[in-house]
């Protein structure tokens, strides 16, 4: 049965015209869960076309959710719902195209569109101011990272649920929270450039497993056997996570589910150097990346800002369509640390000091108030 979601989305000029950005959320139509959000600070703009690209913002990611959706928008804009009710004529230029643009998101009769009071509409305002304040620190907008919760060491990836999860505000049973969403995290195995530690992203070859690597998935899908919780496989489409992925699928009886998003960091000119070989080409450039989470690799369009947004869409997608399961996600040293960062609530420079193997697994739960606890980090038990 196709979802049923309810987006709310806002925007906001500071001067109108003046420096502008939006915000939407999406929640998950019966239970009100924010299940996405997305906010942008888009430069000089009116509040109207910031309002317009809020709910385009939002549409689209309630797309990525499920394209078959129904969705219920509701915005505190009286302009933007008459307009795209019908009710009222788009006679500025400014607002056409983007009106018509959000009708192509979805088929018509798909969308409903409801006129709330602004202190309904405070999630999608606080990003949007969020987008603001972002754009006037010189910086793009970044989903905010979850709360970590109180857990205990872990050891294996099979360890018990744990028996307390810190909400933001106070504490909770589990049974206050429901079941959590748990994410095994498999890193794909050795590629003949993994030993040799050369950038190897998704602008680069697209390298296959070696022997080694091959041998690393089947002793992973041996041990996520074992596990015997693992309900769906989602895997980044490039061919090493694609095999590594089908390898532990097939040994689980389980389809898999492609995730662009979960795909790894374009390294542009880097794609196959080694670090010192960088260094020595490209000394400035590997210096300021190695500096900022904005800066991008030589060549490459590409930041492990961009990096953060993507994964943290995918991450909501796939928490949205397996609430309360358990996940297999194969994929690459970059979004599986930045999902373990964000898990953390830990500060971009903390990637540098992660360790991820090759085949290595990490375990991360999603609690329903929105914090996530890092149940297991870098196990490689599976390959002695």
């Amino acid at each position: 049965m196709a979802a049923r979601f309810i987006v709310e989305a806002d925007g906001g000029s500071r001067g109108n015209p003046g420096p502008a950005g939006y915000g939407a959320v999406v929640r998950d139509g019966d239970t009100g869960q924010i299940v996405a959000e997305a906010a942008e600070f888009i430069g000089h703009a009116t509040n109207n076309v910031a309002e317009y690209k809020g709910l385009i913002a939002g549409l689209k990611a309630a797309r990525e959710l499920d394209p078959d959706a129904s969705v219920d928008v509701r915005m505190d804009s009286k302009l933007v719902v008459e307009q795209m009710s019908g009710r009222w004529k788009i006679k500025h230029p400014d607002m056409q195209p983007l009106a018509a643009e959000a009708r192509t998101v979805f088929p018509r009769g798909r969308v409903a569109y409801t006129w709330i009071p602004r202190e309904r509409n405070k999630d999608a305002d606080r990003l949007a101011n969020e987008a603001m304040d972002a754009g006037k620190a010189g910086r793009q907008w970044e989903p905010r990272p979850k709360a970590p919760a109180v857990a205990t060491a872990a050891t294996s990836v099979d360890e018990p649920p744990l028996e307390t999860a810190a909400p933001k505000a106070g504490w909770a049973a589990p049974a206050d929270l429901g079941t959590p969403t748990t994410f095994v995290l498999l890193r794909h195995g050795e590629t003949p450039l993994t030993p040799e530690k050369r950038f190897s992203g998704s602008g680069g070859s697209d390298p296959e497993l070696s022997d080694k690597g091959r041998w690393q998935a089947e002793r992973a899908a041996e041990a996520l056997a074992a596990r015997g919780s693992i309900q769906a496989v989602v895997a980044s489409p490039m061919r090493r996570t694609r095999q590594t992925a089908e390898t532990v699928a097939a040994r689980l009886g389980l389809d898999v589910r492609y995730e662009d998003g979960l795909r790894e960091v374009d390294f542009g000119d880097w794609e196959g150097l080694t670090f010192a070989e960088v260094q020595e080409r490209h000394p400035d450039d590997l210096s300021a990346w190695l500096g900022s989470a904005k800066a991008k690799p030589t060549g490459s369009a590409e930041s492990f800002t961009t990096l953060t947004h993507r994964a943290g869409v995918a991450r909501d997608k796939i928490i949205a369509r397996y609430a309360g399961k358990t996940v297999l996600v194969v994929s690459h040293v970059s979004p599986i640390k930045t999902l373990v960062r964000l898990a953390l609530g830990a500060p971009p420079d903390s990637m540098y000091r992660m360790e991820l193997s090759a085949a290595s697994i990490c375990a991360v739960q999603y609690y329903s108030d929105g914090n996530a606890s890092l149940r297991l980090l870098n196990d490689t038990s599976h390959l002695r």
